[in-house]
């Protein structure tokens, strides 16, 4: 025999698994971006790895075009700033049942702190269908550096490259 419930339980019930899945798995049911208390959008996904001769960071940014993204570079913070237009508000949308609205909308802002120096004016970035691509470059004190060690006293080191090449032992 089948139990049909009615619509009020199953609403009920939803409520309470999403309590529970907020609560005890974070992040699974959130959106990318959390909502500040002001309604706005304050996070923003970021990738961030670095070469030995450079940082580069990935945002996805979907919904946005380049012109409206601002980067700033203040010593080794890195700031992305800007602002994704509701869809909710579009003329395209005026008048419509919306059923389900998830897109992210609103303005984002995401300072990074790097753990090496960068040179921003030699800085690249890069936006393809919804990803920023900044590419900037290490300041060349925070470059690795190879240092040659120097033989002090007695011989010096072509000295003892050519001693080496001949068999003698220099004494």
């Amino acid at each position: 025999m089948a139990t049909r419930y009615p619509a009020a339980v199953f609403s009920v019930r939803d409520a309470v698994d999403r309590l529970f899945n907020e609560t005890f798995t974070p992040g699974i049911s959130q959106s990318v971006w959390t909502a500040s208390t002001n309604g706005s959008r304050t996070e923003l996904p970021l990738d961030v790895y670095a070469t030995s001769n450079e940082v580069v960071i990935l945002a996805a940014i979907p919904g946005i075009s380049p012109d409206q993204i601002e980067i700033t570079v203040e010593r080794n913070t890195v700031t992305l700033s800007g602002e994704i237009k509701n869809v909710v508000k579009a003329e395209e949308a005026k008048d419509a049942n919306w059923y389900l609205h998830e897109l992210p909308s609103g303005v984002f802002r995401r300072s990074l702190t790097l753990p090496i120096e960068v040179n921003a004016a030699r800085a690249e970035a890069k936006f393809e269908n919804g990803m920023l691509r900044l590419t900037l470059p290490k300041a060349e004190a925070a470059k690795p550096r190879q240092i040659r060690v120097q033989v002090t006293g007695g011989e010096s080191a072509t000295e003892i490259a050519a001693n080496t090449e001949n068999g003698s032992s220099g004494s």
